[in-house]
């Protein structure tokens, strides 16, 4: 169903006039909203709902606001860990490494997902033309690592999801870096952190542990063209460093709105044989062995560990 809306957006972006691409989009947002009650029917059927898109001051700032903290009932679901980094971190090749352990559950980035909705390579419009088509990208992405980090697991015994990214990467790497750029106007920006809010608030998509693969812009440049994806072709070492800048903001900030899920923070540039090591060495604390209270961890050649604060964003 989300899908179709998807669809919808952007047959009405590519063959519309300005004016009625605004109706289009305006036709989406409340669309989008039906979907996102859909996915909690059930559990919120007696609660009136105010409108995620209802209109509202709109953010002056470029950062996380404050969210009320919401209290979720984590009793019976997997241990949930996120893999985290820039493109040509390695994250596929951490997940991989895992997903062969007993009662893991693995989830790579629904990469398909936005190459192909209905015809349309979603990933390859943004690439070509980021400014127009950053907004529906955005939603589309938002919605897909929804759908992908509540996921209920296959086997029963699972006792660990891991993701490749998540819904806060979403939210706060990749939203941030659009809007500080210029890419995401302030009143597209402030709809899909109210989108954001709202799913916070009503649905599950907790994470137990982040585990950042950190690196510099210029050894995943080096990667990115060596694995050469086709989407990839034309993205330039700057992205790569904003992207940077943008995970050491949301990660590595002393800002304590920031820093409010446990983090192990990996030297991502070493070669897979040493990575492998250091996955190895962090096992139990990467699939939740330990007591879930992790303290923040960083590998020996990186800095002091970070104090952990508890509820997650």
């Amino acid at each position: 169903m989300f899908k179709s809306f998807i669809v919808g957006l952007i047959f009405g972006l590519k063959r519309k006039t300005p004016t009625s691409r605004l109706r289009v989009y305006q036709k989406f947002r409340r669309d989008m909203e039906k979907v996102l009650l859909n996915i909690v029917k059930g559990e919120n059927d007696n609660e009136e709902v105010t409108s995620i898109f209802s209109p509202g001051k709109l953010a002056k700032f470029s950062g996380i606001s404050p969210l009320k903290d919401v209290e979720i009932n984590r009793e019976g679901r997997p241990f949930r860990v996120s893999i985290e980094g820039n493109i040509g971190a390695g994250k596929s090749t951490c997940i991989q490494y895992f997903q062969k352990l007993a009662n893991i559950e693995a989830y790579g980035e629904p990469i398909e997902w936005w190459r192909n909705v209905d015809g349309d390579n979603l990933l390859e419009l943004l690439y070509t033309d980021i400014d127009k088509w950053i907004s529906v990208f955005q939603s589309y992405v938002q919605l897909t690592r929804l759908k992908v980090q509540t996921t209920k697991p296959e086997n029963p015994d699972t006792a660990v999801q891991i993701f490749e990214r998540s819904i806060q990467n979403n939210r706060f790497c990749f939203l941030e870096q659009a809007y500080r750029k210029g890419s995401l106007n302030s009143a597209d920006y402030a709809v899909l952190d109210q989108w954001y809010r709202w799913i916070r608030a009503h649905v599950d998509i907790n994470l137990d542990l982040i585990v950042y693969l950190r690196t510099t812009p210029e050894v995943v440049y080096g990667r990115m063209k060596a694995r050469n994806r086709p989407e990839e072709s034309g993205v330039p070492l700057q992205y790569l460093i904003d992207l940077h800048e943008s995970h050491e903001r949301w990660l590595m900030s002393n800002d304590e709105r920031f820093n409010t899920i446990p983090l192990l923070v990996l030297d991502g540039n070493q070669p897979i044989s040493e990575m492998e090591k250091q996955y190895k060495k962090f096992e139990d604390q990467i699939l939740g062995r330990e007591e879930r209270g992790l303290k923040r961890s960083h590998s020996p050649n990186l800095t002091k560990a970070k104090k952990n604060l508890g509820t997650d964003l």
